[in-house]
């Protein structure tokens, strides 16, 4: 075997452990949210990693995880909630990726399950010696607004790279 060939499926073969470790990570959110998982959750986030959700921001991995004792989060949780996650659109570029896709929050309410939100979700991930970790994560309600259509509309652009 090549060089070459070798070093093509070993680029091949990093995209597909890179893309299975994002969707890992991406797929932990909503179970850690949900149980209140502090450490999972900051881990997740890079020390200086944002969150901005609708009108408020998260300007560190501690403060994201200080979220989950937040009024509302814990109103949903104690009155049963689940967050999921699409599966993502997904760039990777070197130590950088993008992943856009759905959000929603499903809550319990009596005998009934309803949505209580459903966003835009644009999480902008970066490689650090802890593996793969949330950089920024941007989410804007699914409510008409323009600027949930453009964050999607991004994904599908040539290179959806991170913001600067």
């Amino acid at each position: 075997m090549s060089d070459s060939r070798i070093e093509a499926l070993e680029r091949r073969l990093q995209d597909v452990e890179d893309r299975l470790a994002i969707y890992q990570l991406l797929a932990t959110y909503g179970p850690a949210v949900d149980s209140l998982a502090h450490e999972t959750i900051e881990a997740m986030w890079a020390v200086d990693g944002t969150y901005q959700i609708s009108d408020s921001f998260y300007g560190s991995a501690r403060a994201v995880s200080d979220m989950l004792d937040e009024p509302r989060h814990q109103g949903y949780v104690n009155a049963g909630c689940g967050h999921v996650m699409s599966l993502p659109h997904l760039t990777i570029e070197g130590d950088t990726a993008v992943a856009t896709g759905y959000a929603r929050i499903h809550l319990t309410e009596g005998d009934n399950i309803k949505i209580q939100r459903m966003s835009a979700t644009r999480w902008e991930l970066v490689r650090t010696a802890a593996g793969w970790q949330v950089k920024r994560r941007t989410n804007i309600p699914l409510d008409g607004r323009k600027t949930a259509r453009e964050l999607l509309a991004r994904a599908l652009e040539p290179k959806a790279k991170p913001s600067a």
